[in-house]
């Protein structure tokens, strides 16, 4: 299913250009490189942040990332049933000392440990609009899953004085 999902978005160009998560050729660490070489080369300095959502992948609605699934990537029929039995009816317990706790039900999160768990991520982050909106303000943006890198960049004209 993860092949499937991961050509039906290629093939339709559904991810967010600026995404490099989980999509062959690119590579975050490569256009971020690229972007502060250049910048350099054409005597700009640049600012860097490097942003990491906590715990980003737990907080996953599975209703709305059914919802985007269905509207956003097309996904619809069998392929759709697929997911939402997929997401539907998890539960999980705790160890700790030996000890288990009863199972809670679980309606967020994508299931850590499948294939899926990062590409359903990636398709329920909204990057488009933070993307567009950033870029209004002379910021590249860049992202990686649920890292998000901002750089900015500026001619600088420095004067040397003599002492």
């Amino acid at each position: 299913m993860a092949h499937r999902f991961t050509s039906h978005t290629a093939e339709f160009n559904l991810l967010p250009s600026k995404q490099s998560a989980y999509r062959p050729f690119h590579s975050t660490e490569t256009a971020v490189h690229n972007d502060l070489v250049r910048a350099i080369d054409n005597r700009h300095i640049s600012l860097l942040v490097l942003l990491d959502l906590s715990a980003a992948f737990d907080t996953v609605d599975h209703d709305i990332l059914l919802s985007v699934l269905e509207h956003r990537f097309a996904v619809h029929g069998t392929a759709l049933d697929w997911f939402r039995s997929y997401l539907r009816e998890r539960t999980q317990s705790f160890v700790f000392a030996g000890k288990q706790t009863m199972a809670y039900h679980v309606d967020c999160s994508v299931p850590q440990g499948s294939v899926l768990y990062p590409l359903g991520f990636v398709a329920y982050r909204p990057t488009d609009d933070i993307t567009d909106t950033i870029e209004q303000h002379d910021v590249s943006p860049h992202l990686y899953a649920d890292d998000t890198q901002l750089r900015a960049s500026s001619a600088v004209s420095l004067r040397m004085s003599r002492l």
